[in-house]
């Protein structure tokens, strides 16, 4: 049984963002002063639009507006996509972020800033860039090698269909 508002919420809210095509990633309640902000981030393996994110807004404030799972008081519902630099927690999310640039934080090696090429049930193939004029070199990193990895912004980077052309 579901303890905390935020568990309550994921299972109130979790199979409307699925019937919409959207994975839910995070719910979060903060206070802002007086004022309490809802804040749900939804993803998928295509992305998320400004029409997608719109109607899983209005289902999800329909949801909330007959139950009381915010309570009586005021609230503002903010639904969103997770950013371009955002955390990689699950399977999906190193999927999502094949042929992206990430940062990632290893249990032993320190950091790695590589791109992923693959992902598989156990881990990554990456491409290491090389450093000062070298080649880039190939690595595998398993799934328990990593801490923490997060997406790297990329503003020079060209993108595939100019490289072919």
């Amino acid at each position: 049984m579901s303890t905390t508002q935020s568990e309550r919420l994921r299972e109130l809210l979790e199979p409307l963002v699925n019937s919409q095509g959207l994975d839910l990633e995070e719910i979060a309640v903060d206070s802002v002063g007086r004022k309490r902000v809802l804040r749900v981030v939804v993803d998928s393996d295509t992305g998320a639009d400004l029409d997608r994110i719109a109607d899983v807004s209005r289902e999800l404030s329909a949801k909330l507006d007959e139950t009381d799972a915010m309570g009586q008081g005021e609230y503002t519902l903010e639904v969103g996509t997770p950013g371009a630099e955002r955390p990689l927690t699950e399977h999906r999310h190193y999927v999502r972020a094949v042929d992206r640039l990430v940062k990632f934080q290893l249990a032993e090696d320190g950091e790695l800033v590589a791109r992923i090429l693959d992902v598989d049930d156990e881990g990554l193939d990456l491409e290491v860039p090389g450093v000062k004029g070298r080649k880039a070199t190939s690595r595998r990193l398993g799934f328990p090698e990593i801490e923490k990895a997060r997406v790297q912004v990329e503003f020079n980077r060209k993108d595939k269909k100019e490289e072919e052309a």
